[in-house]
C-alpha cells in the first residue's frame, strides 16, 4: 500500500519525496480535484497526504471523501511554515463530526 502527497509548498514536497513518498505540487482547486479523483481510484494508494493549504482549496469535497469512503485515508499536515489551524483543531473536529463536547 502506497502513500501519495499533494502539496502547495515546494520544500514540503521535496521533504516527503526524500522520505520516499510520491506526490505532486499543485496550486489550483481544479488541479487538486482532478488529482484527488485520479488518486482515490488507484487501489494501490492507501493514504493521501495533503498540506493544510491544499485542503483549504476544496474543504467540501475533501470532507465528503473522508466521511463516505474508508479507503484511502486522507490526512492533512502543515507545511514547513507551520499550522494555519487553531490550537483546538482536534477538539473542534471531534465536536463537529461526532457532536460531543470534550
Amino acid at each position: 500500500m502506497k502513500s501519495f502527497f499533494i502539496s502547495d509548498n515546494h520544500d514540503t514536497w521535496v521533504g516527503l519525496r526524500l522520505a520516499g513518498i510520491e506526490g505532486v505540487l499543485l496550486h489550483e482547486r481544479e488541479e487538486v480535484l482532478e488529482t484527488l479523483k485520479k488518486v482515490t481510484l488507484n487501489p494501490d494508494v492507501g493514504i493521501i497526504i495533503l498540506t493544510e493549504k491544499i485542503a483549504d482549496l476544496a474543504p467540501d469535497v475533501i470532507m465528503e471523501y473522508k466521511m463516505k469512503n474508508k479507503k484511502p485515508l486522507i490526512i492533512e499536515i502543515p507545511d514547513r511554515h507551520g499550522t494555519t489551524r487553531g490550537a483546538d483543531v482536534i477538539t473542534s473536529y471531534i465536536r463537529d463530526s461526532v457532536g460531543i463536547r470534550i
